[in-house]
């Protein structure tokens, strides 16, 4: 297996980490500093041009919670950084034993709601922190965007798309499970579907129809090898031309018993362009064709293209939605919130920095509605 494809093996969870966590934790270690404490993971303000937050990721923080271990081979590494044998040796038998309070995947999260909260020896809780804001920032994030997709294209199917231009494999992954959760009805990630049985959908790319002498002979080739699930990519040259040959595909389908599932608009005046597509196809008794949409789109496309009339059935949603490219990244932190003390009551804590204070003690959200 090749070494350097940076998938995230489970058994280097635990190493993935900031330094400072570690060197903290050895310092508590070295100080007896074994009091449990509690953190909130959360969002002090809402990023621009979000009025909320969808909250996603939280399976596999506990994933990461439950299996978080240190090999042999971490601890020679860990031991070469300057790391003494006695907290190594703390590492070596290290299993997460805290309390976690979390919101359910797909929830609605506002500014300074706890999304996690977790209870635990201070090192532990301390320790584990870098995993939790990486996997819920991005997982967040992105729900976020998705759900707003989805929202703007008002009933009407998006499928998340943007597999080969989001930011890395690890991304890739973590989109399409994150989209899924916002309301996307599948992806184009073959791997997502297989590991996450998230439905999987394609059409066919430019490429392929210009391997064909012919376009219509592109459209025969594709719908011969799949009668019943082609979706043929009509503008490579004319996207009216194309859908015309797509009609006479589907009249041809229709003839063996099969069905064209429908046809892909990807560039030019989409709105004009799928009404025209439209009324073509209904002319030819061939409503039941579906129109889908795609090329950079993101949910104040969606809107605009819908604002102008457009005839689409289904979205293909892309780079836009899988780096929410208008705003790439959330402020997600965890900070501490109360320590045991010496007379083993919690002391609820808060940090006063201006403009980054936080609120002391343990908290839980409640949602009130008229």
């Amino acid at each position: 297996m090749c070494p350097y494809l940076d998938f995230l093996k489970e058994e280097n969870m635990s190493m993935f980490t900031d330094l400072y966590e570690l060197t903290m934790c050895a310092s508590y270690f070295d100080n007896n500093q074994f009091r449990p404490a509690t953190f909130d993971l959360f969002v002090r303000r809402l990023p621009e041009n979000r009025g909320y937050l969808l909250f996603a990721g939280l399976e596999q923080v506990l994933c990461f919670l439950e299996s978080a271990k240190f090999t042999d081979t971490h601890l020679a590494y860990l031991e070469k950084q300057g790391f003494n044998n006695n907290f190594l040796n703390y590492l070596k038998d290290f299993r997460f034993s805290g309390d976690v309070w979390a919101m359910p995947e797909g929830t609605v999260a506002f500014p300074c709601e706890p999304l996690i909260r977790v209870t635990a020896p201070i090192i532990e809780a301390q320790l584990i922190e870098t995993f939790l804001l990486n996997t819920i920032n991005l997982q967040t994030m992105i729900a976020t965007k998705a759900s707003r997709v989805v929202h703007a294209a008002a009933g009407r199917s998006v499928i998340e798309f943007g597999l080969r231009r989001e930011h890395g494999i690890d991304a890739g992954m973590k989109v399409a499970r994150s989209s899924y959760i916002a309301g996307c009805q599948g992806t184009s990630n073959v791997l997502a579907g297989y590991e996450h049985g998230i439905p999987i959908f394609g059409t066919m790319a430019h490429s392929f129809v210009m391997s064909f002498e012919k376009e219509i002979d592109a459209f025969r080739a594709f719908t011969r090898t799949f009668p019943d699930k082609s979706t043929l990519l009509v503008d490579t040259y004319n996207d009216i031309a194309g859908a015309e040959k797509a009609t006479v595909i589907a009249k041809e389908l229709e003839n063996r018993d099969h069905k064209l599932r429908g046809v892909r608009l990807d560039s030019g005046d989409i709105a004009g362009t799928s009404q025209k597509v439209r009324a073509f196809l209904d002319k030819k008794g061939l409503g039941y064709v579906r129109i889908f949409a795609s090329g950079d789109l993101d949910e104040y496309r969606i809107a605009e293209l819908l604002a102008k009339g457009a005839k689409i059935d289904s979205f293909g949603v892309g780079t836009k939605m899988g780096t929410s490219a208008d705003k790439p990244y959330i402020d997600v932190i965890y900070k501490l919130s109360e320590i045991l003390d010496a007379k083993d009551f919690f002391l609820p804590v808060m940090k006063l920095s201006e403009g980054k204070n936080t609120l002391p003690g343990r908290k839980q959200v409640f949602r009130f509605s008229n």
